[in-house]
């Protein structure tokens, strides 16, 4: 017979992070905020968890991103350059911007028991993708 594993409770989730170095704060207050949201830093990236519904300890509120100027920024992919985008600033993304981001998502994702893709595990994904060249097209 298969053994099922406990699912860790939301504040051992919280723990867990903090004992794994992440930075983890209370966010602040917001218009779209679920009820005990954390923010959740490290290397430089930062993402939104809150309690999880019933089978998941914790759930991601933003996908993981850059933070810039207080904001969790974006991926925005160009096609000749990725870039980081918040509601006011956008900076080309660097390549050490890059590897934090996708070791913070995989070290989240592994300390909250978050499924993770074939290809985001491969490297980064775009939160957005804008190619010039099919701009206009249907």
């Amino acid at each position: 017979m298969a053994k099922t594993k406990a699912l860790p409770s939301f504040n051992e989730v919280l723990t867990k992070l903090g004992n794994e170095k992440f930075d983890v704060a209370a966010a602040g207050e917001g218009s779209n905020r679920v009820a005990g949201t954390y923010r959740v830093s490290k290397y430089g990236a930062a993402a939104e968890i809150a309690p999880g519904a019933k089978g998941s300890p914790a759930k991601l509120l933003t996908k993981p991103g850059w933070l810039l100027g207080g904001e969790i920024a974006q991926l925005v992919d160009r096609g000749y350059q990725k870039f980081v985008k918040t509601s006011r600033l956008e900076v080309p993304a660097t390549a050490d911007m890059l590897r934090a981001l996708h070791k913070f998502e995989a070290e989240l994702n592994e300390a909250v028991g978050a499924l993770t893709l074939y290809n985001e595990a491969m490297g980064t994904t775009s939160d957005s993708y804008l190619y010039d060249r099919v701009a206009g097209r249907e």
